[in-house]
């Protein structure tokens, strides 16, 4: 190996050495936005680790907030116009939090001909407020179904109570089942209470208001 071809090898091998230890989230990506490489600060915004990273988009892993925001530098990139881009994106951070902030691109290669790949870093602007979880949504009849089942009745008594058939019953507490991933009775009442559907401290059991699916 000749002194210049060694010299390229050790400065390299600085390079990723910087390149892992530095705090900022950073990636090596291709045209596309497809990863080549990433460090374990980016790694971790994504709770993985930074091989499993490669070959992904990383507009799918950090979400852009506008579309025309990407199309833009998209077709900068086209052009092989080298100015910096910046995304506005927020994704989904290990433990469920969801956080925003912004992704810079800076194209970056050997010559000027040359197909630039993209230097990504991630800056954190902050998390997002969580939302507040969707009501459970059932029917009327369900919520008969549910309160009737809560209070005792068996599914003949409760299609006796809702002129419906035994198998009617036997349909919407599928459904129900199905829909909470309930495995018996007991979890589909017990999910009832947890969800909302049936009001706490009420005798005989009664369901809110139902909301039409």
């Amino acid at each position: 190996m000749d002194l210049g071809r060694a010299e390229g090898v050790v400065w390299r091998n600085r390079a990723l050495l910087l390149f892992d230890r530095v705090s900022v989230p950073v990636a090596v990506c291709d045209v596309y936005g497809l990863v080549v490489l990433a460090n374990p600060a980016m790694a971790a915004e994504c709770g993985t680790a930074p091989g499993r990273l490669r070959g992904r988009d990383v507009l799918e892993l950090f979400r852009p907030q506008e579309a025309t925001q990407v199309e833009r530098i998209a077709q900068a990139l086209r052009l092989r116009h080298r100015s910096r881009y910046q995304v506005s994106v927020h994704w989904r951070a290990p433990g469920g939090t969801e956080r925003f902030g912004e992704l810079t691109a800076d194209p970056v290669s050997d010559t000027v001909d040359e197909t630039p790949a993209l230097l990504v870093m991630l800056r954190v602007r902050g998390e997002c407020p969580p939302s507040a979880p969707e009501p459970a949504r059932f029917t009327p009849v369900e919520g008969r179904v549910l309160a009737l089942l809560a209070g005792g009745a068996t599914t003949a008594g409760a299609a006796r109570e809702l002129g419906l058939s035994k198998d009617g019953v036997t349909y919407h507490l599928r459904r129900l089942s199905a829909r909470w991933n309930a495995s018996n009775r007991t979890e589909l009442v017990a999910r009832a209470y947890a969800l909302g559907v049936l009001k706490p401290g009420v005798w005989p059991p009664e369901a809110r208001t139902a909301e039409a699916e």
